[in-house]
């Protein structure tokens, strides 16, 4: 088993899931009566919109080689189909005609690549809300498709950061991107690249 498959499968750092896991334990743990005041949970009491993040944010130098951020794992369905057609206008019948795919062989649509590339967008997953406020711009996406993916598959993508370096007084964030199916298969693996504002 390679690093990055190793890493996606058990990896202590999975951010997204411990950050629901300790938001889920605290709302089910505290009674109705006890809940933290409005001033507690707001830091104020007045209401700053600017306040109202999904995580804590992070800079440049709070990330590490080896975090991962998963996306929610998902099952793929004639709706997914139906929006990616309306966006990409690809219209051919393998993607979104059960007859015709199962007569060339296939046992169900085929999932367009290009919707699958979609899946690995970096704020389905918590990276973006971390690094919201220091991401200047994502300036490279490299892919390499795998198994093919039908309708009815489920897909478990996922984020690494693989490499960190500083460069004209910006950060450079190199993610490794993947999906694997209900079976274990890789579907799609690549990276992406990302420039940040430095805070020091």
């Amino acid at each position: 088993m390679d690093h990055t498959r190793r890493n996606f499968i058990q990896s202590g750092l999975l951010i997204a899931g411990t950050a629901l896991t300790g938001a889920n334990a605290t709302a089910a743990e505290t009674p109705p009566e006890s809940s933290p005041s409005t001033e507690n949970i707001l830091g104020s009491d007045k209401f700053d919109p600017t306040k109202w993040l999904i995580v804590p944010p992070k800079t440049f130098e709070d990330l590490k080689v080896g975090d991962v951020f998963r996306v929610p794992s998902r099952t793929l369905t004639d709706a997914h189909a139906s929006e990616f057609q309306a966006v990409s206008m690809d219209t051919h019948p393998r993607h979104y005609n059960v007859e015709y795919a199962k007569s060339h062989g296939m046992p169900a649509p085929l999932v367009q690549p290009f919707q699958l590339l979609a899946f690995t967008a970096p704020g389905a997953s918590l990276f973006t809300h971390y690094v919201g406020e220091s991401i200047i711009a994502r300036s490279e996406v490299t892919c390499k498709f795998g198994e093919n993916a039908y309708a009815g598959d489920t897909l478990y993508p996922a984020l690494e950061i693989a490499e960190l370096s500083k460069e004209g007084g910006k950060g450079l964030v190199k993610m490794t991107i993947m999906i694997f199916n209900q079976r274990g298969q890789s579907v799609l693996s690549g990276f992406q690249k990302f420039v940040m504002k430095l805070s020091q």
